[in-house]
């Protein structure tokens, strides 16, 4: 995945469709021995120390893996990982985002609204918009070992963050046309979660989706290095890996064949987002509408800043261009100062939320800049196999390093006038699911509430009335009822005891 991209017929049905082989193709005794020199070459040769102890089959595997990469590529990785350049001197400027390039949906007039929405849901009726969904993430720090997108985080009908964005993408093409739509739904996992992951959807009948526009991917992985640039093996038979970042979902787009599903199907705007978001309207009409009309080839969702000392990182210009600066990176002054034409509000309010909007053109053209996008140390401590005992060795201390990319590292390297922002509502579309139930931040909890008062918000504009008691509050309002608290007419003037669910007209 690290060296030159793929687009190939091989990739497209075998990782695309999840039906590599489970037994490797025994390669000849000239296709080993030339990956071998290659390896040899780039100074790597010790991943091979064990070759001849491993049964056919390992060594196959072995061969497999180490194919996917080019050690000549991940030397150049190393050395700029480990040896990095002086950092840049010098002033660094930040400001918003052009007023040209931004909206808020707080701010914005109820036509403009209406326009964006209305022009989103046409490009849906039209079969020209998908989702990607990045899903590689376990549900370690929940307390669980399944995919984080698997995970019930107590609402009544127990549904789980994977169930309740399917019904979101249901209920759109049903707003938008019924049968004659589809949103296609490209779910990136990781390794562990690969199998899990579509597993938990044919056990659930791919929540009613079809099948077919169903498609999970998994995302690349990189070898992890030794503190003097060597590639660490896991054991005698396999590198040790990680993977690459959500930003290798770049590459992972081409190399399983997704982009080329997209192309096939006439795909112009794409939605991509991360499993962890409860209320994230998927394929939003108003988010697609905006993006299209200013013809930009990427757009990102940002909430609001809740005050100065928010831990979050902010869309703004860095030295002119579009960037995420982290909270670390702005002092106290900077943070607290004032929109000049909204005193009332942060200058520097513009909260990342990894809810983003990329034309099709924009992929087309991964392979011209991928290989520009900088990659990002992280010092591990990391189990390995020493090449000259055999022996496994737990370190005490960090001994190496894993290699990772963001998704945003691609926003610098966009032109001002392909890139724009738009402001949502906090409470309406992000509540993210980051940690252990009783945390009392972003965590299971926190998620249900969020959904529930959602519902309640939607019940009541309907006119309909909610009656609390206690610590008793809010209204679970199924997806596939309203993707976005239209249609429910129906409960004007109806008494609702919370908490309640709806899952159907009544």
């Amino acid at each position: 995945m690290a060296g030159v991209i793929k687009d190939t017929v091989t990739n497209i049905l075998g990782k695309f469709q999840g039906t590599a082989e489970e037994t490797p193709r025994e390669p000849s005794t000239e296709e080993f021995q030339t990956l071998v020199e290659k390896y040899d070459q780039a100074g790597q040769g010790h991943v091979f120390a064990f070759a001849d102890q491993l049964s056919t089959v390992d060594k196959s595997k072995l061969f497999h893996q180490l194919s996917n990469f080019d050690p000549a590529r991940i030397n150049e990785l190393a050395d700029k990982a480990l040896n990095p350049p002086p950092a840049a001197t010098g002033p660094v400027t930040l400001e918003p985002l052009p007023e040209s390039a931004t909206a808020s949906i707080i701010d914005s007039s109820a036509d403009d609204i209406q326009k964006w929405y209305d022009s989103g849901l046409k490009q849906v009726a039209e079969n020209k918009v998908a989702v990607v969904l990045m899903a590689g993430g376990q549900g370690t720090r929940l307390g669980s070992s399944a995919p984080k997108g698997c995970f019930d985080i107590g609402l009544l009908s127990e549904k789980s963050l994977f169930q309740l964005q399917a019904q979101r993408i249901a209920k759109l093409q049903s707003v938008a046309g019924g049968g004659n739509v589809t949103i296609p739904w490209y779910i990136m996992t990781s390794g562990p979660t690969r199998k899990p992951t579509e597993e938990f959807f044919e056990k659930n009948n791919y929540f009613g989706l079809d099948k077919s526009n169903v498609v999970i991917f998994e995302q690349g992985v990189l070898p992890c290095i030794s503190n003097d640039g060597k590639i660490l093996l896991e054991n005698k038979g396999k590198a040790a890996v990680a993977p690459d970042g959500n930003g290798g979902i770049y590459q992972a787009l081409v190399v399983s064949g997704v982009r080329e599903d997209m192309r096939r199907r006439g795909i112009q705007h794409i939605h991509l987002y991360g499993v962890d978001n409860c209320l994230v309207k998927v394929a939003d009409p108003v988010f697609i509408g905006f993006s299209a009309a200013l013809d930009v080839d990427i757009a990102t969702k940002v909430v609001r800043k809740r005050n100065a000392t928010e831990s979050v990182g902010l869309i703004l210009l860095k030295n002119g261009k579009p960037d995420v600066v982290e909270y670390s990176e702005i002092d106290q002054e900077t943070a607290e100062a004032k929109d000049a034409k909204q005193p009332d509000v942060l200058k520097y309010r513009a909260a990342n939320i990894v809810n983003h909007y990329y034309s099709f053109r924009f992929l087309e053209s991964i392979e011209t800049w991928s290989h520009q996008l900088p990659h990002h140390v992280a010092r591990k401590k990391i189990p390995f196999t020493d090449a000259e005992t055999g022996d496994l060795v737990k370190p005490e201390k960090p001994n190496g390093i894993k290699l990772e990319q963001f998704v945003f590292d691609v926003f610098p390297m966009t032109p001002l006038d392909k890139f724009a922002s738009i402001e949502v509502r906090r409470e309406d579309e992000f509540s993210p699911l980051k940690n252990a139930r009783g945390t009392g931040e972003d965590d299971p909890d926190t998620s249900r509430d969020d959904i529930m008062a959602q519902g309640q918000r939607w019940v009541e504009a309907a006119g309909g009335i909610v009656v609390t008691e206690g610590d008793a509050k809010g209204v679970e309002v199924s997806p596939l009822i309203s993707y976005a608290g239209e249609n429910l007419e129906f409960l004007k003037g109806r008494q609702i005891k919370a908490p309640a669910i709806l899952e159907r007209e009544e």
